[in-house]
């Protein structure tokens, strides 16, 4: 088995979460630019902040949903654990698993 090491784990899902965000804001911050731009371009310059416009918010979901790549290998979690079962008590040493009443015989 390979020895995991920290540069090998993934993103914390907060940092993905929030990088993810940035990308997409950006993106969206581009388009507003070009939406103001139609308003004093003139001409066929007009073309290019309106498709900017049009095509940016698909452009900015692939972006932001895009994952950040394989940074190391997977992280490898034990698939042998078996949950620890709890010790009986010292009294119920003779207890019947199924009504739950001692075998002892009371005189």
């Amino acid at each position: 088995m390979k020895q995991q090491s920290i540069t090998s784990l993934p993103q914390a899902p907060d940092a993905e979460r929030h990088s993810r965000m940035i990308k997409y804001s950006v993106a969206m911050g581009i388009r507003v630019l070009c939406l103001v731009s139609i308003l004093f371009v003139h001409g066929w310059w007009i073309i290019i902040p309106a498709l900017g416009a049009v095509f940016l918010p698909y452009f900015a979901v692939v972006l932001a949903n895009v994952g950040a790549g394989e940074r190391g290998a997977p992280v490898l979690r034990p698939g042998n654990v078996l949950p620890v079962k709890p010790q009986p008590s010292r009294g119920a040493e003779h207890e019947d698993s199924t009504t739950g009443q001692s075998s002892e015989t009371h005189g």
